[in-house]
């Protein structure tokens, strides 16, 4: 079985370090993917605010082309937190709003395409925790991350409001995928307190203060790093500390993918893992 990967546009720019490095982390593992063709912008949370149906007729495309990809049981990775969410909400509506859905398969139908209710969208974190397994992973790990404290951010998209592999309140997918790859985890209350999204660049003085208060707690249970799984929060945590700084004097923090701590564990080297994209560096940590 080979699973469908839909990177979405964030990882095509600003998470191009997430794409790589988990992508490089699938291959270390021996995990066969492939990527969904002619795949388009899931519309993240901004087009439902201009049109409802056809937000999720331009997500329920991209599953229609993996059908036709991977057949009716086709599996879809979707590493950003946004477009999981995205994916999954756009398959809940076809399910349970008849009306809505026959608009939007009949939509699917006019470009010769079927949706496929068998279609299972799933997160990175999910497959390497219920298809590799943690005894897998840690025997996998060539460089286990040894000394290592990270705080794991799950972000708000991930679990909420579809707790499909993980507990929609305290998720312990990645921590136990970083501590079978050597970390120490280190137990914190934030790990899904909302990082503002887009308030950095709107109403930036209550974003910063969301950041600035997960970074300090972060800092503050022991962590030298913060591992996340969605560029937004990836972006917010990491490119606004400098101005976190300013405000708050708060010190700086690495904030990596959980793939690029990964990709460490199994010895693979930071440039095949977009490790000199990030802005703070590990040895910030130090």
């Amino acid at each position: 079985m080979t699973y469908l990967y839909y990177p979405g546009c964030s990882l095509k720019g600003t998470g191009r370090g997430y794409e790589e490095s988990l992508l490089a982390v699938f291959d270390a593992l021996q995990l066969p993917w492939a990527e969904v063709k002619d795949w388009n912008c899931c519309g993240a949370t901004a087009y439902m605010a201009v049109d409802e149906v056809k937000a999720f007729t331009l997500a329920a495309r991209n599953l229609a082309i993996a059908r036709e990809q991977g057949g009716e049981t086709a599996q879809v990775i979707a590493p950003c937190s946004a477009c999981y969410l995205v994916l999954c909400k756009a398959q809940h509506v076809i399910h349970d709003a008849p009306e809505i859905g026959a608009r939007i398969t009949d939509a699917l139908g006019a470009a010769q395409l079927t949706y496929g209710p068998r279609v299972q969208v799933r997160h990175p974190l999910d497959v390497l925790i219920n298809d590799v397994g943690t005894e897998r992973l840690a025997a996998a790990a060539t460089a286990p991350l040894r000394g290592r404290r990270v705080a794991c951010y799950y972000g708000c998209q991930m679990v909420r409001p579809y707790a499909t592999f993980d507990d929609q309140y305290a998720p312990t997918s990645m921590d136990r995928v970083l501590r079978a790859m050597g970390a120490e985890t280190v137990d914190w209350p934030l790990k899904t307190r909302c990082c503002g999204g887009t308030l950095t660049g709107t109403i930036e003085d209550v974003g910063l203060r969301l950041n600035y208060i997960l970074l300090r707690e972060a800092k503050k249970r022991g962590a030298d790093a913060i591992a996340t799984a969605c560029p937004l929060c990836q972006f917010n945590l990491e490119c606004y500390q400098d101005k976190i700084s300013a405000v708050y004097g708060a010190s700086r923090l690495p904030v990596l993918y959980f793939s690029q701590f990964m990709g460490m564990a199994l010895g693979l080297s930071e440039a095949r893992l977009g490790i000199q994209r990030n802005f703070v560096p590990l040895a910030a940590a130090v």
